[in-house]
Order: structure tokens, then sequence, then C-alpha cells
């Protein structure tokens, strides 16, 4: 799938790497994983993993179902 975006000419925007924050917000997001998103973007998944803390994004999860699925496994 190909999306192309026409954003709005601002500063915050212009150090960002669009393409990054989309896949990692959609990792994030459950729907896609650590390799796809890896994938997606021609890195490694060790890199991927790697840049979501500079997102602030966790690579654990925190859905309370995830977490039971965890104790329940344990």
């Amino acid at each position: 799938m190909k999306i192309v975006l026409d954003l709005p000419e601002n500063p915050e925007l212009k150090n960002l790497d669009v393409k990054g924050y989309l896949i990692a917000k959609l990792y994030e997001n459950g729907l896609l994983s650590a390799g796809q998103s890896a994938d997606t973007l021609g890195w490694s998944k060790e890199q991927f993993l790697e840049n979501l803390g500079n997102l602030g994004i966790s690579v654990f999860s925190t859905s309370v179902q995830d977490f039971l699925k965890d104790v329940k496994n344990a």
C-alpha cells in the first residue's frame, strides 16, 4: 500500500521521519509486528525496537488483556 501525505509547513515536522513515526504508531496499536515494521522501514528488528524509545513508545504491551495472558502463561 502506498500513501501520499500533503503536510503543512511546520518546523516541528521538518526533522520528523514521518514514515518511521507512522510505522511505530501502527506497531504501538498492534496493527504491525516488530518484524513487519522493521521490514517496511528497511531496518533490522533491533534498530526498530531501539528507535521506539526515541519516540516514547514502549516495546512492552500495556494492555490489561496481554498482562492477564502473561500471568496465565507464567
